[in-house]
């Protein structure tokens, strides 16, 4: 314990220096760090064992020629100090107590905002990671969510434009909008104009949204996208270099709609059985490291074990964190969708050759397999394989 050892050191370099110097006021250091690092109780007791060891050390002293007024000197500073540090004991659990709150509040807030996607709809499981860059934060300006239904499941992934707060309220609206359209929009059309009106009613008319939105058919053979803005989305299949699902017509951010000439059109990508596809934000295709190299996200996912999404999610950020080396510039999320097999199971995937099946983990890392929950682009210029049809919705 610091403040103990700090008055023992005192203790004995007064004893052994003598009558020529005097160390006892010192003796207020141990109470006074306890006040940093202990209870309102135990800097009490310091400050009591530090006039205690005052006392004695005097009594040793006066034997040696110590003045009066010194002594008198000593304890009064030590006696202060103790009280000084009681009061500063006191406030901090206050201010300890109050962040507690506020943090476990904040919590609770965030899970509302973002929530946990469902493990699995249909023939079609989900697994979804995100990293806050504020320091602190579970959330930030990235934003997901997943909503089934009769007719498949509707998917967004998204970063609203900036940093904080303002771009939590964004996100938070833009996930409300689309949780509401989601159950009763006619497309995906329509969920984006539903959500370009709830932005609108945002007061800073210069902020926007980019997205991804998706339906997934309820087989998983299909996935229909509609991209605004943003990172094209991932198909990974077993085996093969991941392929960038590129849109026929992309569109401007959410909100921005009212300056494009054209209205973008729904692309429609087909996914085989063991087929994902990762969405995902731009804080991990452009994470760059000390050296200022981009985070080559098309290459780590070929090492992906697309038969368990959620330990494939905990690796890719694993990785993504390693060659960061330091704290996030930029919020990431990364959503990943997998067609399973006609009999509900994750067919087995081969690892890739000349790699493991099991990938290093950074020192420390353990991937989880059950709970929810966070230069240059990766392989946009792959074309899919033959056989492998994409085309254009009205």
């Amino acid at each position: 314990m610091l403040p103990l050892a700090i008055m023992g050191s005192v203790v004995a370099a007064d004893a052994l220096t003598g009558p020529e110097l005097v160390f006892m006021p010192l003796l207020s250091l141990g109470p006074a760090f306890a006040a940093v690092f202990h209870s309102v109780r135990n800097t009490a007791l310091i400050g009591l064992l530090a006039l205690v060891l005052c006392a004695v050390d005097a009594g040793v002293q006066r034997g040696w020629g110590l003045r009066p007024h010194q002594e008198l000197l000593a304890f009064v500073t030590v006696a202060g100090i103790t009280v000084a540090a009681l009061i500063a004991a006191i406030a901090r659990q206050r201010r300890e107590a109050e962040l507690a709150e506020v943090q476990a509040i904040a919590e609770v807030a965030q899970q509302v905002v973002l929530r946990e996607v469902p493990p699995r709809a249909g023939a079609v499981a989900f697994a979804a990671r995100y990293l806050s860059a504020a320091a602190r934060a579970h959330i930030g300006g990235d934003l997901y969510e997943v909503i089934p239904g009769l007719d498949g499941t509707r998917l967004i992934i998204g970063d609203a434009q900036g940093k904080g707060l303002a771009a939590v309220q964004r996100a938070a609206s833009v996930l409300g909008a689309f949780r509401e359209a989601a159950q009763d929009a006619a497309g995906l059309e329509a969920i984006a104009d539903r959500i370009e009106t709830s932005l609108a009613r945002q007061p800073d008319d210069e902020e926007f949204v980019t997205a991804v939105l998706a339906q997934v058919s309820p087989d998983g053979s299909k996935v229909s996208l509609l991209n605004r803005g943003h990172p094209a989305p991932l198909l990974l299949s077993p085996g093969q270099q991941p392929r960038a699902a590129e849109p026929a017509s992309p569109g401007l951010p959410l909100r921005l709609s009212g300056l494009a000439d054209t209205v973008p059109d729904v692309t429609t990508v087909e996914l085989d059985a063991g087929e994902s596809m990762l969405f995902y934000t731009d804080g991990m295709s452009e994470a760059r490291d000390r050296s200022g190299e981009f985070f080559p996200l098309a290459e780590q996912c070929e090492q992906l074990d697309l038969g368990d999404p959620e330990a494939a999610l905990d690796w890719l950020r694993a990785r993504l964190l390693r060659h960061a080396g330091h704290p996030l510039a930029d919020d990431a999320a990364m959503l990943l969708v997998t067609r399973l097999s006609s009999d509900g199971h994750r067919p087995p995937v081969p690892p890739p050759s000349g790699l493991s099946s099991e990938p290093d983990l950074p020192p420390g890392h353990r991937a989880a397999s059950g709970g929810q929950r966070r230069g240059e682009r990766g392989s946009g210029d792959h074309e899919r394989e033959a056989g492998r049809r994409e085309h254009t919705g009205d």
